[in-house]
Order: C-alpha cells, then sequence, then structure tokens
C-alpha cells in the first residue's frame, strides 16, 4: 500500500521505472456513488432467474421499494433498476435529463406525462406486458391500479448523462422541454404496428412509443440467429437507447456470436439458459477441457442475463427449453449496437453477428460448435416435454434457408 505522502506529493520515478502505482483498483463513478446514495441494494452479477427475486428496500426518492441492477459488462454504459409501485398507490412524480424505458413486468395501472408548462397531463393504461419510453425530461408519474404492487423494469441512460455532468439536481431539475422529443400530441402514447426497415441496416423496425403487449406482439421473420427467427427493432421516443425483440421457435436454438459488451436479454416468453465465454476458450470450451470458465444463466419471465460480460468479445448463445418459443427483447443502451459503432461516417460495415466465422462474420455455425451443447438441449427440453426440432442438415452444413419438409 503507497504511503499517505504518495497520494499528496509528486514523486519522481527513478530512472528504468515507471511513473504511478502500476496496480490500482477501479474507481467508482459518479454514478456508481449516487446508487450507493440512494440506500437501496445494488445487484452485480451476470444476470438473475427473474427480477421479481431480487431483494427490494424502501426508496425514498422514488416512494417504492427497488433495487438497481448494474450486470457484469454494462458498467458506464447504461443503467437498469426493478421498482414496486406500491398497491393502490403511486411512485413520486420523476423529471430527468436521461432516457428511460419501461418493462411492466408485473400489476395494472397507468402513467401521467406532462411538459413543463403544459396545461394538460397525457395517461395512458398499461399491463403485464407493456413497453414503453418516457419522453426525455418529461415530468411523468406510474399509478398502480390493482390492490397488489405492480413491479416495473426500467433501463435508462443515467450513467451516461450523471458520469458526464457529476451533478444529480442538474440532471434531476433541468428546465428545458425537449420539445422536439415530445410536445404532448394526443397520439403520442397510440400504439402503431407498422414495420419499416431500420434505415441503417435494413432490419424490421417499428415506431411506436408504446407496446400494450410486447410478450405476444407480432413479430416478422428474421432468420439470423435460428431457423425461423422472429425480430423486430422498437424505436421509440425518438430515444438513442436500442433494443430489439427476438423469438426462437420451441425446440431451435440461437448460433453462438461474439460482440462488445452491454447487451443484456431479458426473458419474455418461454424458459431458458444462456451460455457465455470468452472469445480466447475458443468455438468448443466443453471439447477442449475449458468449460470451468463457461458461465450459465437460468431464466424465466423477468430474468435476465448479460450476453458478453466482463471486457466483451464474449461468445453467447441463448437455449429456449420449454413447450413455449423463447421471446427475450434484448437492451443495449445508446451506444453500443453494431449501428452506432465508431469510425468514419459511411464506411462499410458488415452484420457480423449474422454472418459465420468462416466467412468473416462473428457466428459459430451449428456444424462447428461444441457437440455438448446440442446434447444438453435435447436433455433439457426432454424435462419440460418437449422436443428437439433441430434438424440433422443444420449440423452438416447442408442447410441454406429452405426448411426440409419432415420437420413438420
Amino acid at each position: 500500500m503507497p504511503h499517505d505522502d504518495q497520494f499528496s506529493h509528486w514523486h519522481e520515478p527513478k530512472a528504468g521505472e515507471n511513473a504511478g502505482f502500476g496496480k490500482f483498483g477501479r474507481p467508482a463513478m459518479p454514478y456508481d456513488r449516487f446508487m450507493e446514495a440512494e440506500g437501496i441494494p445494488v445487484h452485480r452479477d451476470i444476470g438473475c432467474k427473474t427480477v421479481l427475486d431480487l431483494p427490494m428496500k424502501p426508496w425514498s426518492r422514488l416512494g417504492g421499494r427497488g433495487t438497481y441492477i448494474q450486470l457484469f459488462g454494462t458498467e458506464g454504459l447504461w443503467g437498469m433498476y426493478v421498482v414496486e409501485v406500491p398497491a393502490g398507490g403511486a411512485l413520486n412524480i420523476e423529471r430527468h435529463i436521461y432516457e428511460k424505458v419501461v418493462l411492466v413486468v408485473e400489476g395494472r395501472g397507468s402513467t401521467e406525462v406532462w411538459n413543463e408548462g403544459q396545461p394538460t397531463k397525457q395517461t395512458f393504461e398499461w399491463q403485464r406486458g407493456s413497453l414503453f419510453s418516457i419522453p426525455l425530461n418529461a415530468h411523468h408519474r406510474f399509478v398502480n391500479a390493482t390492490n397488489s404492487p405492480a413491479v416495473l423494469l426500467c433501463g435508462t441512460s443515467a450513467p451516461n448523462i450523471m458520469n458526464l455532468f457529476d451533478n444529480p439536481h442538474y440532471v434531476f431539475n433541468c428546465p428545458y422541454n425537449f420539445s422536439e422529443r415530445y410536445s404532448g400530441s394526443e397520439d403520442y402514447f397510440k400504439p402503431s404496428e407498422d414495420i419499416a426497415p431500420d434505415p441503417v441496416r435494413g432490419l424490421a423496425m417499428r415506431r411506436t412509443n408504446f407496446i400494450p403487449d410486447v410478450i405476444t406482439t407480432e413479430l416478422p421473420l428474421d432468420n439470423r440467429r435460428s431457423p425461423g427467427y422472429r425480430r423486430m427493432e422498437p424505436h421509440m421516443a425518438g430515444n438513442r437507447f436500442y433494443m430489439w425483440v427476438g423469438q426462437h421457435e420451441t425446440g431451435r436454438y440461437s448460433k453462438a456470436h461474439k460482440h462488445a459488451s452491454s447487451a443484456v436479454l431479458i426473458c419474455l416468453k418461454g424458459r431458458g439458459y444462456s451460455y457465455t465465454w470468452p472469445e480466447r476458450l475458443g468455438p468448443t470450451p466443453w471439447k477442449d477441457g475449458l468449460s470451468a470458465d463457461v458461465k450459465r444463466q437460468d431464466y424465466e419471465f423477468g430474468g435476465m442475463v448479460s450476453a458478453a460480460p466482463m471486457s466483451g468479445d464474449w461468445f453467447h448463445q441463448h437455449f429456449g427449453v420449454s413447450k413455449d418459443p423463447l421471446r427475450l427483447t434484448a437492451w443495449f443502451g445508446p451506444n453500443n449496437s453494431r449501428s452506432r459503432k465508431p469510425g468514419v461516417p459511411g464506411e462499410a460495415m458488415t452484420d457480423r453477428g449474422a454472418i459465420d466465422i468462416k466467412d468473416g462474420g462473428d457466428a459459430i455455425p451449428y456444424y462447428d460448435e461444441d457437440p455438448y451443447l446440442r446434447e444438453e438441449f435435447v436433455q433439457e427440453l426432454a424435462r419440460d416435454g418437449a422436443e428437439s426440432r433441430m434438424n440433422p442438415e443444420f449440423y452438416t452444413g447442408d442447410y441454406h434457408g429452405k426448411e426440409p419438409a419432415n420437420l413438420f
């Protein structure tokens, strides 16, 4: 441990020595200090089975019980918390200059939204499975319509804002109305089901600020992660906060792939698990005797996993093992989607996560994956009375997007 005077007086290194301590602990950022000062738990891990199991404590600022969630790999990139709206009551009024998306995990109620100086409040109702976004810096309040607590899971860009300004008073009391984001129009929270290609990657996108039930909402065919995979990107409230909703067919699972940290997958339907492991272990860690360094997270509705934790570029693979399809929503925060990487504007980019390694991408094709994965998948399905629909062609390289007739 350095002597106290080493913290108050600069000592120039001797010849042949490097300046500094060499080893040091990661300092707490302003957002870390803010979370600790709130007096509620902070859940730090690769995930959780369901947020309903997390310990919650009274949260004086919001007026309910809650806990912060900061999964490994998301530190400084974006934040998350879960909060209870008291039975028959409401949370305190909020306003903040960070973005916020909300998934209703349990309960039924309504949200009031208004800008400073707006003569009337807008109100919309929500239920279990509703997904929506609060307009930037708009006043809002969550109201519970039932006699049991409602549970809301919220994703925010609070770490980005707080680490930049380091002034909570400004973050929660900025008087500016972002009228280009929200002007109080009557149809602002009216659901839209129109699908269009996103302007960067051409994937299915839905511009809407409110989805009444993301558990059952229709998803268009995508095929990028598994045969029959469906996917849609909600684009809400003009946010930078990026997310998507995807679904794997019953009896099928995702290819393994890797990318930078920030993605958190939240289970919306079915039951499943994810494996994640550092790139250095290669595509077959069980076969190569390296499985001790592989991490597994099981989940059900409201559960989650950090897809590429720690330093990122971890392979990860997702398995649904119930009779229901596995539906997930992935939240990335404002910075780390593939379409928002730093670089020269207009430079050529590829959808590496959907392209096999042999073709220059970052996905492990089924025929190159660890054999342990498919064997375990069959066993896990059997526990729930389900069967694998992974056709043999998927493991030979002969599959080219056409469903063999004997699959159905």
